[in-house]
């Protein structure tokens, strides 16, 4: 999580600083460039309206076709759209002929502070249109999609692990109830299955799982000729943890009721303060194993750090469920591949928590 964490930080240290960079090298340009920029923003502000107003109309007449309207209603709808349009241009224009006006009578170098004719770049948490994993390039004003039948959201979850060992119950597992617990974040889509109805979605995406295991007893993990097994550790342990990172591809078929807000031009499905339940698996690849000890040795505190592979199995997959409330739910996953491969007596992994779709 640590590695993961610093990669993530120097990509942010990494992007703000080509940021600063791209900033110092614009080149400065002239009142007259300006003011001609400013000329090509109003045509924009046109088009873009009219654009916008084409969208509205389109919208009204799927609502007339679909007898949500009649015909009385759909010309008042029109009208309505096509004079907010044209005060839309008025003040937008007016607002552009402001900053002409101001430029012309000043000298090269005035500061205007206006947004009319930035694209911006942003970042948020949640599955806006116009964005990508939560990062927004360039949001332009532009209308909404009639029908998203697609929306997407960051995945959180965590929880406590474990591991159903061939032949023995849970309850006599080797690994500590409560230290042992798994991690995983990732991005998903969602998509409404069905035309006319929400109650059946299709949530896709991938995820970066971490599964802990703490050895009890003062174990920890060796690997004897191929076989991954647990001994007793020669100094008292502080510590003992084997961490198993995958990059998986959840496929989930989610379930449950939604309400359907409808707007002049557009309309969406929604489940919030809802039930949902979710079915499906993943599959994938572990990328990474790693085994931390903590221990004194002659008074001295050491930490080892062990990246090896343990035997662990290269191809991941398995079997999830969650039962949601909102954003909230219950989440269980069980790895129906073996933890560690070639063994006499298989481990599967097993986790349950809470997890979190923020859309």
């Amino acid at each position: 999580m640590q590695t993961i964490t610093k990669y993530l930080a120097l990509v942010i240290l990494c992007l703000s600083v080509q940021l600063i960079n791209a900033q110092d090298t614009i080149p400065k340009i002239n009142n007259k460039e300006k003011i001609a920029d400013l000329e090509a923003i109003k045509e924009r502000i046109k088009t873009e309206e009219r654009e916008f107003l084409k969208t509205e109309v389109e919208a009204i007449n799927k609502r007339l076709d679909k007898g949500e309207l009649s015909g009385a209603e759909a010309q008042i709808l029109k009208k309505e759209a096509a004079k907010k349009r044209a005060l839309n241009i008025e003040n937008r224009i007016a607002i552009v002929d402001n900053r002409i006006a101001l430029l012309k009578r000043n000298d090269e170098g005035y500061k205007i502070y206006d947004a009319e004719d930035t694209d911006k770049v942003g970042f948020q948490i949640g599955g806006e249109e116009g964005s990508f994993a939560g990062f927004r390039i360039k949001a332009k004003n532009k209308p909404k999609k009639y029908d998203r039948r697609t929306s997407s959201d960051l995945v959180l979850a965590f929880g406590l692990n474990n591991a159903i060992i061939e032949g023995q119950s849970l309850d006599d597992s080797p690994y500590k109830f409560g230290g042992s617990r798994f991690f995983e974040i990732g991005w998903a889509w969602k998509t409404r299955v069905f035309k006319n109805s929400n109650f059946m979605r299709f949530k896709y995406g991938y995820s970066f799982q971490i599964n802990g295991l703490k050895p009890d007893d003062n174990q920890y993990f060796v690997d004897q000729g191929g076989q991954t097994v647990l001994e007793e550790f020669p100094e008292n342990l502080k510590k003992s943890k084997l961490s198993i990172t995958n990059l998986v591809f959840p496929v989930h078929f989610e379930f449950g009721p939604s309400k359907r807000i409808d707007k002049d031009t557009y309309y969406r499905y929604s489940t919030d303060n809802k039930f949902k339940v979710g079915i499906g698996g993943y599959a994938g690849f572990n990328i990474g194993t790693r085994q931390k000890l903590k221990y004194k040795l002659d008074g001295e505190r050491v930490k080892d750090k062990q990246k090896r592979g343990f035997n662990t199995t290269n191809l991941v997959y398995g079997l999830s469920a969650y039962l949601a409330f909102d954003d909230t739910a219950l989440y269980i996953k069980y790895d129906l591949s073996p933890i560690f491969k070639d063994q006499l007596i298989d481990q599967n992994n097993i986790s349950i928590g809470l997890r979190f779709d923020m859309d």
